[in-house]
């Protein structure tokens, strides 16, 4: 990179429409605390180390490992390539090294990850140490011989939950003799997939001690809000944390950028509608590129890597680098994947598009620049994917690239959200009815449930659910336990919803795509929907809910879809409350149901609004939680509004408090819903509702009534700071409007939050 980050930042905007950079940060340069090495690491595995190129560790990772060594639950929580892998393999592989008997496990949230970490244990030659990975495309002789003579096994939550424990007979020497299981990129596991994996993981403990173990756990995380508090409550144990990083780092200089407004072009009510990020990202790949800058571009989803690399490509055509960008997501074979990911490491390639596939843990070094296509969800991934730059002693350049949306809106115009905030905390909730109780079937069908176990899967509410199971004649109670006695083994997914998964399939092939769980099926694969698998487009034909099967083909259109609902919502139980005058404050449980009415098609790349067409689904109900605030009608006639100003004011409000809750919940908006009205039959006042998009809840909601304040402060401020009019896809519009995005009153809005905001809890 010939110029500084700074300059190069600056030299990029000077070319674009619109004065696009909104700010630019220094992250400042760290430099490196060393330790010794602990007495109990074997000779033979600090020569292996050495030989690695890792003389000395870091004063962090030593903390971290002794920790573990002392039998102390730990969860490390630093940066980017501050060497967390260390703290972990320290431990793991001095027990190895010097008990014949003793084993470990690894988990990762993705195969590539797990891979990874495969690749370099392996390469330190560790002495005793037998490790393998245990995954979908590992054969059954070869799992056999991995259950036979593995000590350090690496997979997965789902082969963990589908192929171990309820085999765990056929795995009693690793449960007997499992010492250490290493939980990492623990941040990733949040709302129902965390809650999933930590009901997964209590399992697997209460296995281990039935056949007389009794494991450490050690979670590596990126750096999170209370990562000892989110650990404990994943891990289901009391964890200790670590999250002073002792890592050497050369600094980021760190640019918002946000996108110009298209001349001649409006969106919906004739709204102005911005360049897109996606182009705008793909542009910004190129021009580093073009400058021979090493940079890779994340991106959120499959469709968006394949476009801005297929776009950087395009502008790169005649000067002899266009074949040296690619795109790197899941879904392409193992071996593409790591031919991508050599070449990126031996500088082949200078430009990657990629999808968070590249942000959790694989070790690709030397990189320039990180590109971020929209905010990636939390700080904790904004962070660990702009780490990807700058190691070694070469500063580094990242570039957050807004969306036409509130929260990146947000973002770029407010730079303390962003570099001042505290990094959030996981959200998972396992509690969860809807979750819990298919798990305590799981884990009484592995082994009775004694009483011990119900208060390890959560007391009073596992107790009740067993009961429930127990008259459906599922589970049977004896004065030792809970007993499964259903004829069937009880099927869960930990990626998915309630229900039977639908089969995408192709028509013409015959061949099976993929799975979309129940209650996503309506908004993803209804008729007329553009459906995406490793990067083709399929056009859905039919969606047949009684065989649970969606028919699609493969098109290439030049449009994507939106999905348009409606939503109506009953509250049935009250469970906090706030008191603020002619404002209240709510959180509980509520039945919501919905229905999706029809869809939008929108041109690609630029999104512009084609047409709606109309769908006849039949509705469907969802039992959940939900924060919501009602308002006196007077104390908004009070600020200026007229009645028939109120469900404008409202919707608005909602559809920018939906667009927020991300910043205080680590959600994404399609995560969650809502519903404003003038007048809710259960509430008799204006009210609006936020709502968590799963069966009983994920967290987002509690943590909205939670963080209430921040939350609402943020909403009002992203609305006050778009420069629209009536209200746009930055503030106010919302892309899953069920009604149209009509009415909506901006300005009504900032009135109704304002008058919440002042409103004064009463004690």
């Amino acid at each position: 990179m010939s110029l500084a980050p700074e300059d190069l930042v600056r030299r990029l905007a000077v070319y674009r429409d619109g004065e696009p950079l909104r700010h630019v940060h220094a992250v400042p340069a760290r430099v490196a605390e060393f330790a010794d090495w602990p007495d109990w690491v074997p000779a033979e595995l600090r020569e292996s180390l050495a030989a690695a190129g890792i003389e000395r560790p870091w004063r962090h990772q030593i903390e971290a490992a002794r920790r573990v060594h002392d039998g102390k639950h730990t969860v490390i929580a630093t940066g980017t390539a501050s060497g967390k892998s260390l703290a972990y393999q320290l431990p793991v592989l001095s027990a190895l090294a010097t008990d014949e008997g003793a084993c470990a496990l690894y988990l990762s949230p993705t195969k590539a990850l797990a891979a990874d970490q495969a690749r370099s244990v392996k390469k330190l030659a560790s002495p005793g140490c037998v490790a393998a990975t245990l995954d979908g495309d590992t054969p059954y002789e070869q799992r056999q011989w991995i259950g036979r003579h593995a000590n350090l096994i690496l997979t997965n939550p789902d082969m963990l939950h589908h192929a171990i424990l309820p085999r765990h007979d056929r795995w009693a020497r690793l449960l007997r003799q499992l010492r250490y299981i290493v939980v990492d990129e623990c941040h990733a596991y949040r709302g129902v997939f965390g809650s999933h994996v930590a009901l997964v993981l209590r399992r697997l403990a209460r296995l281990a001690r039935h056949h007389g173990a009794d494991p450490v756990f050690v979670a590596a995380s990126a750096t999170t809000g209370d990562p000892a508090h989110g650990a404990s409550r994943l891990l289901g144990v009391e964890v200790e944390a670590v999250t002073e990083d002792h890592s050497p780092h050369p600094g980021v200089t760190f640019g918002l950028w946000e996108p110009p407004l298209l001349p001649d072009v409006t969106g919906e009510h004739d709204a102005p509608v911005r360049k897109s990020a996606l182009t705008e990202t793909s542009q910004l790949l190129a021009d580093l590129v073009s400058r021979q800058v090493r940079t890779v571009a994340f991106v959120r989803s499959r469709r968006g890597v394949e476009l801005v690399s297929s776009l950087a490509r395009e502008s790169l055509a005649g000067t002899g680098r266009s074949s040296r960008v690619a795109a790197y997501r899941s879904g392409y074979l193992r071996e593409d994947r790591r031919a991508l990911e050599n070449d990126l490491r031996d500088g082949l390639l200078l430009g990657v598009a990629a999808t968070n596939a590249l942000e959790l843990g694989i070790d690709i070094a030397g990189l320039d620049a990180i590109l971020l296509c929209g905010y990636p969800g939390t700080l904790a991934s904004l962070w660990q994917q702009s780490g990807r730059a700058g190691r070694g002693d070469i500063p580094a350049l990242a570039i957050l690239v807004a969306r036409d949306d509130p929260l990146d809106t947000y973002l770029v115009h407010h730079p303390e959200a962003v570099f001042s905030r505290p990094v959030e905390a996981t959200v998972l909730d396992p509690a969860n009815p809807y979750i819990l109780g298919p798990h305590l079937l799981c884990a009484a069908y592995e082994h009775r449930l004694s009483p011990t176990d119900v208060d390890l899967f959560g007391g009073e509410i596992a107790e009740e659910l067993l009961g429930e199971f127990a008259a459906a004649k599922i589970v049977r109670h004896r004065k030792t336990g809970w007993f499964y006695v259903a004829r069937d083994r009880p099927e869960v997914g930990l990626r998915g919803g309630v229900g039977t998964p639908i089969d995408v399939i192709d028509t013409e092939s015959g061949e099976l795509l993929g799975t979309v769980d129940t209650a996503s099926a309506h908004t993803l694969v209804h008729p007329g929907a553009v459906y995406l698998h490793q990067g083709s487009s399929y056009l859905v034909e039919s969606l047949d809910e009684e065989d649970s099967a969606a028919f699609v083909t493969s098109v290439r259109p030049e449009w994507s879809t939106y999905p348009r609902d409606t939503t109506d919502l009953r509250i049935l139980k009250l469970r906090r409350y706030v008191d603020a005058g002619p404002i209240g404050l709510c959180f509980g449980d509520v039945e919501v149901t919905n229905q999706v009415v029809g869809y939008q098609r929108r041109k690609l790349p630029g999104g512009e609004f084609m047409d709606e067409v109309p769908l006849a689904l039949p509705p469907r109900t969802l039992r959940t939680v939900a924060v919501w605030w009602t308002i006196s009608e007077n104390a908004i006639l009070d600020t200026g509004l007229s009645k028939t100003d109120i469900p404008g004011a409202l919707h608005a409000a909602e559809h920018a408090a939906i667009g927020l809750l991300p910043l205080v919940a680590t959600c994404d908006r399609w995560d969650i819903g809502g519903l404003s009205t003038a007048g809710h039959p259960d509430t008799g006042v204006p009210t609006v509702f936020v709502y968590d998009g799963h069966h009983g809840g994920a967290g987002f909601a509690e943590r909205g009534y939670t963080a209430w304040r921040d939350w609402l402060s943020a909403t009002r401020d992203a609305i006050e700071a778009c420069g629209c009019e009536f209200g746009c896809p930055s503030c106010v519009q919302s892309p899953k409007c069920g009604n149209g995005n009509d009415p909506l009153d901006k300005a009504g809005a900032l009135k109704v939050l304002e008058l919440i905001l002042a409103a004064e809890p009463r004690h």
